[in-house]
């Protein structure tokens, strides 16, 4: 049985598409922002800090998945903006430890990588609330497996 194996170069495909598509829908998810504060800026938030991020992986040449879901990790935290931003740096950090070690991987290393990712980003958070983006990374995490 064939398996394909994905490796750092199409993380940072597939985060680069995931950013695009955060810049068309940003002002669709501000609109629905009302958690915590309805200041209307999630989705500023969080392509910000995903623009920031992505700027850190295409500076590298490194084509080891681990490696590049460090860069990611590291950007995100370091361009987090808001409160989505922070939890999408946590999300980040909890991938990178899901793919740590990894030139390569597949599909299931990926779910699993997911999973460990939304509970991360569940523990940084003092008092984790349903309805949010934590919720959606959970549950897309979940759709993964």
């Amino acid at each position: 049985m064939k398996t394909d194996l994905a490796d750092g170069k199409t993380l940072k495909e597939m985060f680069a598409s995931g950013t695009a598509w955060l810049e068309k829908s940003a002002p669709d998810i501000n609109a629905i922002n009302v958690f915590p504060v309805p200041d209307g800026d999630t989705g500023t938030n969080m392509l910000l800090t995903m623009q920031f991020a992505l700027q850190e992986v295409k500076s590298s040449s490194d084509s080891h998945a681990s490696s590049v879901a460090k860069s990611l990790a590291h950007g995100a935290l370091m361009g987090a903006r808001g409160n989505s931003g922070v939890i999408l740096s946590q999300f980040f950090r909890g991938l990178a430890k899901g793919l740590d070690g990894k030139a390569n991987f597949d599909g299931a290393d990926f779910a699993r990588a997911l999973a460990g990712a939304a509970q991360t980003a569940y523990k940084g958070v003092a008092s984790p609330v349903e309805g949010t983006i934590l919720t959606v990374l959970k549950d897309a995490s979940k759709s993964a497996k």
